[in-house]
């Protein structure tokens, strides 16, 4: 006889959430202009929530878009967000501004990513980062963090390796504690899986090599000099789209004058 899971309720979801973001009922009801006896009846299914009271918990509990929509048909109501993906024709001025903003960036190597960190553009500057991965690593759809700590990828030219393996992991674990996605998931098992590579690089920062003393850099060998860079995420305020939702621009900006001076130089 098979056994046919019943599928997830909102009441249950919602509790979930609000005990990950380390709030009581009572809290949650204030911020939410409700009760905590509402909140209760909502969460152990005495009571059915509005669609718009499912959006404004979701709101002031920071769940991100795409738990919203299961959030939604979890209590019977159309998802509110729309999910295209970036080649639709609707998304044609969107990726035109990312484009117009990587290729403002150059010099210094820019990128965006998904929410699985597949690239979905990147400018001129990242050729410098990728020089000498696999040509395997490389073929579409290209994962910028496989290609990073993979042995035949970044991973051998990074000087300060293990610091920034470490950074890069605990980046994705801090996403896994709060969206559930099993293709993100399935990236994080696998490059965490990853052996050191042959030879492994040695730990600059460890060792008293040039640092930034503001943040951690990635310095990565090229052409026998080590670059030093600075990594910034940028994503989208209030998006109305999953897939927006999901996008990350990630910039390389020069951690020292060295560095920069080489890659104004080498664009000449």
């Amino acid at each position: 006889m098979t056994t046919v899971a019943a599928a997830p309720t909102v009441g249950p979801m919602l509790r979930e959430w609000r005990v990950r973001r380390r709030l009581s009922q009572l809290d949650l009801a204030l911020r939410a202009d409700s009760s905590a006896r509402h909140i209760s009846f909502i969460e152990n299914g005495r009571s059915r929530p509005s669609q718009e009271m499912v959006l404004r918990l979701s709101d002031h509990l920071d769940v991100p878009v795409r738990e919203r929509n299961a959030l939604l048909i979890a209590a019977g109501y159309a998802p509110h967000y729309s999910e295209r993906p970036l080649n639709d024709p609707s998304m044609h001025e969107l990726r035109a501004a990312l484009d117009q903003l990587l290729h403002a960036y150059e010099p210094f190597p820019a990128l965006v990513v998904d929410g699985t960190y597949q690239v979905v553009a990147a400018n001129q500057g990242i050729a410098m980062l990728l020089a000498g991965v696999d040509e395997e690593l490389l073929a579409p759809p290209l994962n910028a963090m496989r290609v990073t700590l993979h042995p035949r990828g970044m991973a051998p030219r990074i000087r300060n390796y293990g610091e920034w393996r470490g950074h890069l992991l605990h980046q994705m674990e801090r996403q896994l504690a709060v969206v559930r996605s099993p293709e993100l998931r399935a990236v994080y098992e696998e490059v965490s899986g990853y052996p050191p590579p042959d030879p492994c690089g040695e730990d600059l920062a460890a060792s008293g090599g040039r640092t930034a003393p503001f943040a951690l850099p990635l310095m990565i060998e090229h052409d026998g000099r080590t670059l030093s860079f600075i990594s910034a995420i940028a994503t989208f305020n209030t998006p109305m789209d999953v897939t927006v939702s999901e996008l990350a621009l990630e910039t390389f900006l020069p951690a020292d004058p060295e560095t920069a001076a080489y890659l104004h130089a080498v664009r000449r």
